[in-house]
């Protein structure tokens, strides 16, 4: 038999009950199709040696902006590690604006003001952008800061015009003025003048973002929000530049992406009493193909956790009378649970608060009630703080939590000034979910921590903050199950799982080859192992010199 291609002398982990490890795969039409010694007398198109590398079923990142994490590779980098201080930052965004044309914007993202002490102010970006416009967008996403020249490209030459948002924030001084800080929705305000970008930069955003996710193992990530709304893609078009960067041959890994919530709407009329809610001509999740297709719909119901706008039942430990806010009315966020659940669509809402959570689980549990449907598997994005009575709600209304591993370190200490040591142990609960039976999915949120998945399952196995202070200790997985939370988890959380989490005859030949074994390392070498080869489909997509092709 002639195959496609032959991967030998490996050392796979296939995470198959039956058949755990293997030496051998054989692809053909882009799948597994044989396994060791059922390829005695095979030939093939493109045989590769590993060397004996250990290799591992495709990561597959559950929540990663990927179209954000080109964008932000492409723009100015303030995160602590390239300015490590406020005044770094500054003369960073100077250095930039004295690159650029008088007129042009400065446009950067990644600061933390947790770890660099303070937000930029709009007075002193304008001063170290030499009156450019700027606008920097906080590590989170969740929040930006604008010059004051940006306010006037906005429309708000006074910044006491800057208006107030519904479900956002401008932070104002004592009189009155913006004082460079947008949260949640206030973000629009000036980022409307930014977007749409035009096509050809969002497609190199995207082959951009594709390529690095190749290089640190990923061969699918599901893409949190498409569509310009809060900040969430670039325009309507979205999806077209995705199918664009595909036929040009740009995107290497498989996506599956989240229409915004506000991207669908009231169709009229389906059939005769019936309305449709949704996108045109019917299209709804599970639409497209193995390399390309629409998802889950994605709603924000609150706010970011190292920024204290994520909607909490009580105040922040170190700021009294800030308990966050809600991006919508409580009954504006259920009419679009239930309506998107109503007509066949898988819901995916951002939760991060437990406030907001339980907002958010009371309106799962009507749709439920009043739409039922089997296997749905609505999802809580985040899931960022949890009670035990939320994970047993969680459990028994059939949901899937998406929390990230990679926030316990790169934030760790951030989130744990914001809950205080006792509610710092309900943050980012992962063994819970599985001691209740729920299947979790792995995940980065990327670009607002690094998009390594070997970075985050170290942190979901380990569980320190970057100063090393314990989190949430008794949340700890197993490197096996981290393993599984980002290869068969992810899967399952997009309805994937019989195409792809295993290596198995019949499933993607997707994998990836790593330096060591995941497995058998101590836990604490998980984040320095090394990504040598990404395959997907059975292509090499990416090789840091771990294979020999013939």
């Amino acid at each position: 038999m002639r195959l496609d291609a032959l991967f030998h002398d490996g050392r796979f982990t296939t995470l198959d009950p039956d058949r755990p490890t293997a030496h051998t795969l054989g692809v053909l039409g882009g799948r597994i199709v044989a396994v060791d010694d059922e390829l005695h007398g095979c030939t093939a198109d493109l045989v590769v040696d590993l060397g004996g590398a250990h290799a591992v079923p495709g990561f597959n990142d559950a929540h990663h902006h990927l179209s954000m994490v080109g964008e932000r590779l492409r723009q100015l980098d303030v995160s602590c590690e390239v300015v490590p201080s406020l005044d770094a930052l500054y003369r960073a965004v100077a250095e930039r604006a004295a690159a650029l044309p008088a007129d042009a914007w400065v446009v950067g993202a990644g600061y933390d003001q947790n770890k660099i002490g303070a937000h930029p102010t709009a007075e002193a970006l304008g001063r170290a952008a030499q009156g450019r416009p700027v606008w920097l967008v906080h590590t989170s996403g969740h929040m930006a800061v604008a010059s004051t020249q940006a306010f006037a490209r906005a429309g708000f030459t006074d910044p006491t015009d800057v208006p107030e948002v519904s479900g956002g924030v401008v932070v104002r001084d004592a009189h009155g003025r913006a004082e460079g800080l947008l949260q949640e929705t206030a973000m629009q305000l000036v980022e409307r003048v930014l977007r749409p970008v035009p096509a050809e930069e969002w497609i190199t955003n995207i082959a951009t973002g594709s390529r690095a996710a190749l290089e640190v193992g990923l061969t699918s990530v599901t893409e949190p929000g498409i569509g310009v709304v809060d900040g969430i893609g670039n325009g309507p078009a979205d999806l077209d530049a995705f199918h664009q960067a595909r036929e040009q041959g740009l995107l290497g890994v498989r996506m599956t992406l989240m229409p915004y919530i506000t991207a669908l709407h009231d169709c009229g009329a389906l059939e005769p009493g019936a309305t449709w809610y949704g996108l045109d001509l019917g299209l709804r999740t599970g639409f497209g193909d193995e390399w390309l297709r629409i998802g889950p719909t994605k709603i924000l119901s609150d706010g970011s956790l190292i920024g204290r706008s994520a909607a909490m039942c009580c105040d922040y430990h170190d700021t009294p009378g800030n308990s966050g806010l809600l991006k919508y009315e409580p009954e504006r966020l259920r009419r679009y649970i239930v309506e998107a659940h109503r007509c066949g669509w898988q819901v995916a809402t951002h939760a991060i608060g437990d406030a907001a959570l339980d907002v958010v689980l009371d309106a799962y549990e009507e749709a439920a009630r009043l739409h039922p449907r089997a296997d749905v598997r609505h999802r809580i994005e985040h899931a960022a703080v949890t009670s035990d009575a939320q994970v047993a709600r969680i459990a028994a209304l059939g949901l899937i939590p998406v929390p990230q591993g990679r926030f316990l370190s790169e934030t760790g200490d951030g989130l744990l000034a914001a809950l205080g040591p006792e509610r710092g142990r309900q943050a980012y609960r992962m063994r819970s979910f599985l001691d209740a039976g729920v299947v979790l999915p792995g995940s980065s949120d990327a670009p607002v921590v690094a998009p390594d998945p070997l970075l985050s399952i170290h942190d979901m196995v380990n569980r320190r903050t970057a100063s090393g202070a314990p989190i949430g200790a008794g949340e700890a997985v197993t490197a096996l199950e981290a393993l599984r939370a980002y290869t068969v988890g992810s899967a399952h959380a997009v309805h994937e799982e019989r195409v792809k989490g295993t290596l198995t005859r019949g499933m993607l030949a997707d994998f990836t080859v790593l330096s060591d074994d995941l497995l058998g390392v101590a836990p604490e070498r998980i984040g320095s192992l090394a990504v040598g080869a990404t395959v997907v489909g059975g292509r090499v997509a990416h090789d840091a010199g771990a294979l020999k092709v013939s």
